[in-house]
């Protein structure tokens, strides 16, 4: 965005004190200097040109001009005016919004003219009264500020419920939004039917701003979010040791609405996680269990992509060590809160509101305040430290513990199994019992209904090609069209004592 250009009213040599401090304090502060250009007459340089044309350009190619009225009218032209006042008549033609502040609060000894001046400002405009240079910065940044907010290039509103600057309804997936209304029906009997029109669907809500996309209604169900909101994103590593070093066996940034960033990343640590599996002895189902409780890893995930600071500059990380999981994300305590009270029956204070509504319809959390000490009693029911959960330079910082061994957390593994199936992911199991003869990579994404390809390539395939539980009929050949995947002997043999009960 470019400036906004401010025009101090020229040359009055009562006031150059005033208008000087008043050029200095805006070109220093921070905020302002970002909004606002200032002009002022008395650092104009030499120039072969009229003063008046000078200034009364200025004053058309300003956005904003500032009057400051003292004593003195000043100079008079050939038609008794002075630079001031046709400055002032020039703002007011052109349509340029004025600001005006009068110096003193007694007028008997200010001169005729300027009296006249104060007098035509009065009728058209509400003027501040001022009595020193501080008193007059203080005044302009007041005004500034409001005049920000007005325009909306600042907010005091939550950031979750402020318009998103640029987006339109053509940003939003609208097939998203009709998924949502069938979940949150489904999931907690949300009110609206399901051929509700979508926009109905986002003002009940209060996803619009003046019928506008808000930031959460972008993050949510926009198209491309990251387009407006690019640290929105969620990146994922996977460490085999136990500090942040290179090489990183896998990373991953992953883009996307919210509750696809919630799937991707929660994909991510169940595939890199230990999962153990037994047999059907003590019921129809096979029981599986990860090491880390896999409503520990949503909720911590959940919460960091929920709660965060949109307005940081940091991203979501979820890292992944032998020894522990952590997951980072930029925020603040809730006011009222501390560490401690996290732990203990408390009201939900979520940062961002409007996008923590849509998620408890989809079920993606609770509202009652209970997620941390869900997450506590699960990780000790699974014989887990309890979460570590700090802050630390504005960053949260949830740490989960592993065990040295996964197959710790659920007991004794089953002699029957091979060792080598507690180190088999859920969406390796999935894919060898889709496996099927010689199939296609599309033909093996359809059957476990995986539609992103770098998805099922990262969580799926190449783990089972790296364990050599599935190979290719044309391993010389890897990138051929005509490429198909097929179980191993070792492959088999897993499969065959998974699925002993049922031969």
């Amino acid at each position: 965005m470019n400036p906004l250009r401010l025009f101090i009213s020229s040359v009055q040599k009562e006031l150059a004190e005033e208008r000087a401090a008043l050029r200095d304090y805006l070109q220093g502060d921070a905020l302002l200097r970002r909004f606002f250009e200032v002009f002022l007459f008395e650092d104009v340089p030499a120039a072969d040109r009229r003063a008046d044309a000078c200034y009364l350009d200025e004053v058309q190619r300003c956005d904003i001009y500032l009057g400051i009225f003292g004593d003195e009218y000043g100079w008079e032209d050939a038609a008794g005016l002075s630079p001031t006042h046709r400055e002032f008549r020039k703002a007011t033609e052109l349509g340029k919004t004025r600001l005006i502040y009068v110096k003193g609060n007694d007028d008997t000894h200010r001169h005729s003219k300027m009296k006249a001046l104060v007098i035509e400002a009065g009728a058209e405009l509400i003027r501040r009264r001022i009595n020193s240079a501080q008193e007059l910065i203080a005044a302009v940044y007041a005004s500034l500020i409001k005049l920000l907010e007005e325009r909306e290039l600042i907010r005091f509103t939550p950031f979750d419920a402020s318009f998103c600057r640029n987006a339109t309804f053509e940003d939003l997936d609208m097939e998203g939004v009709s998924r949502f209304l069938v979940l949150a029906r489904r999931g907690r009997s949300f009110p609206l039917p399901e051929d509700t029109p979508s926009e109905d669907v986002l003002a009940h809500l209060n996803l619009l701003d003046k019928g506008r996309p808000t930031h959460a209604a972008i993050l949510l169900f926009g198209k491309k979010p990251q387009r407006f909101l690019i640290t929105s994103e969620v990146r994922c590593a996977h460490f085999h040791g136990f500090e942040v070093e290179k090489p990183i066996p896998s990373y991953q940034v992953y883009k996307g609405t919210l509750f696809e960033l919630i799937q991707q990343a929660k994909d991510f640590v169940l595939s890199k996680i230990d999962l153990w599996t037994g047999d059907r002895s003590q019921g129809v189902q096979v029981p599986t269990a990860y090491e880390i409780p896999q409503e520990v890893v949503a909720e911590a995930i959940v919460n960091a992509i929920c709660h965060r600071d949109y307005t940081s500059n940091a991203s979501v990380q979820v890292m992944l060590f032998k020894d522990r999981l952590e997951i980072w994300n930029p925020g603040s305590m809730p006011p009222g809160l501390t560490l401690e009270k996290l732990k203990q029956p408390h009201h939900s204070v979520p940062a961002n509101p409007l996008i923590a509504e849509p998620l408890y319809l989809t079920k993606n959390i609770e509202r009652m305040g209970t997620g941390i000490r869900d997450m506590i009693r699960r990780c000790r029911e699974a014989g887990l430290a309890e979460p570590e959960i700090r802050l630390d330079a504005g960053e949260w910082i949830t740490t989960i513990l592993r065990k040295p061994k996964a197959v710790e957390t659920t007991g004794q593994v089953p002699s029957k199994y091979p060792a080598s199936t507690q180190q088999v992911t859920q969406q390796v199991m999935r894919l060898l019992s889709a496996c099927l003869g010689d199939m296609s990579r599309a033909e093996l994404m359809q059957a476990v209904a995986i539609k992103d390809r770098v998805s099922f390539a990262k969580n799926y395939l190449e783990p089972a090609l790296a364990e050599k539980l599935v190979e290719m009929t044309q391993p010389d050949s890897r990138r051929s069209p005509t490429q198909k995947y097929r179980l191993t002997t070792r492959g088999r043999e897993i499969l065959k004592e998974m699925n002993k009960e049922n031969e």
